[in-house]
């Protein structure tokens, strides 16, 4: 689930149950806390998930900036990641389910495909050169897959904190947080990738960061293996902008088919051809293909 913040200011959300002046809620007691709870019902902040999805989702959610979510999917599902405002950035981790060993290599995903740069028809990979996920659609471009995320350290330097309860929350403390609630612990986390805000290397080798490409974007995953997803919403490490900015995420995932062979996709390069054919070998042998 995902913290409760709101998706304006990332303070914490407010709840409808908050007594009037002068009319303190009565939660001493265990029929008083459950009055309380109770009168929860129906609530809504701006950045929550939406239970039950609306019809045709698995998953329908708005994560607020300084928040994160996590999710177990089936092979084969889409998950569409949106930017309304154009100051998202989602940081993303993938494991195989119930796998934690393989997960998202960031450096196999860009010297594999011979391309730092992520966009639609770029494959994510694991380090046993298995496709994890397909970049099937793209409307933003700005994407990152050489920085990673904030760290406490980092945030506590730029923004005065980085915990992840705090006002500025870095990046890999939300991870730890997801991480736990799928029996992983900070040792499991690798170096993650970014979208929304995108960077570029220079001719002499240094970074450029060059934003977003404005609100409306977005980008649309299919998950080629059963994935546990980890997103963090929160500033890329190298935005320049002083104060800790970050817009709401939006989150949809539906039923759909994972590539198979004949899809333009498994053909789009050797490299990915190969690294199709190891995902589909380690399926079948498990009884998954």
């Amino acid at each position: 689930m995902a913290t409760g913040r709101t998706a304006r200011t990332g303070e914490p959300a407010s709840t409808s149950g908050t007594p009037k002046p002068g009319k303190p809620a009565r939660t001493g007691t265990t029929h008083g806390a459950r009055k309380h709870a109770r009168a929860q019902a129906g609530a809504h902040a701006d950045a929550m998930p939406i239970v039950p999805a609306p019809d045709g989702l698995l998953w329908a959610e708005t994560v607020a900036g300084g928040g994160y979510t996590h999710k177990a999917l089936a092979r084969g599902t889409e998950l569409r990641l949106a930017d309304p405002t154009g100051d998202a950035c989602a940081h993303l981790l993938l494991f195989v389910t119930d796998r934690p060993w393989e997960r998202l290599n960031t450096a196999d995903t860009a010297k594999v495909q011979w391309n730092a740069y992520l966009g639609a028809g770029r494959l994510l990979l694991s380090d046993q050169g298995r496709v994890l996920a397909s970049l099937i659609a793209d409307t933003s471009g700005r994407h990152d897959a050489l920085c990673g995320t904030s760290t406490a350290v980092r945030n506590q330097t730029r923004y005065g904190d980085g915990s992840p309860h705090g006002r500025s929350p870095a990046g890999r403390e939300l991870f730890k947080l997801a991480a736990a609630k799928h029996g992983l612990t900070p040792r499991d986390l690798p170096p993650s990738l970014s979208f929304f805000q995108g960077v570029r290397v220079e001719p002499d080798g240094a970074l450029e960061f060059i934003g977003s490409a404005g609100p409306g974007t977005g980008v649309t995953l299919r998950a080629e293996q059963p994935l546990t997803v980890l997103l963090a919403n929160v500033p890329h490490p190298l935005d320049p902008r002083p104060a800790y900015t970050c817009g709401p995420l939006e989150v949809r995932a539906r039923r759909a088919a994972a590539t198979a062979p004949g899809d333009p996709l498994w053909d789009t390069t050797p490299e990915g051809r190969r690294a199709f054919l190891n995902t589909a070998a380690d399926l079948t042998a498990r009884g998954l293909g």
